[in-house]
């Protein structure tokens, strides 16, 4: 019995594991939003200063292009929508993620206890 509870103690381990490394990578890809979003408002507010009368210009490649401000307004607001909403799908995976954790701790705290209860 306890050989068959030390192998359902190391399972849930590695999945619990597991679960910590796609949390870490979860919020690396949400920092890496959230820098986005940070670089993307800065863009909005800096067009926002800007009229009709100055050039804006799009960098594609190596290349320089000119934009029409109400163009690149429109670029920059259609991107941050897509960033929050990201962003938003991001909180939700974690606080699942962060659910099963928990879970996890909890089976693997019970598991500890009756293995220690066998030996």
């Amino acid at each position: 019995m306890a050989e068959a509870i030390q192998k359902k103690l190391q399972s849930e381990l590695e999945k619990y594991q597991q679960l910590q490394k796609d949390v870490s990578k979860s919020m690396s890809a949400r920092q890496k939003l959230e820098a986005q979003l940070t670089e993307n408002n800065i863009v909005k507010e800096e067009l926002a200063l800007l009229d009709i009368q100055n050039t804006v210009y799009k960098l594609i490649g190596p290349v320089l292009v000119k934009q029409d401000l109400d163009e690149a307004k429109a670029t920059v607001s259609k991107r941050l929508e897509y960033i929050n909403g990201e962003i938003q799908r991001y909180e939700t995976l974690l606080k699942e993620m962060e659910r099963k954790s928990e879970q996890h701790r909890e089976v693997l705290s019970s598991l500890q206890h009756v293995n220690i209860f066998c030996y």
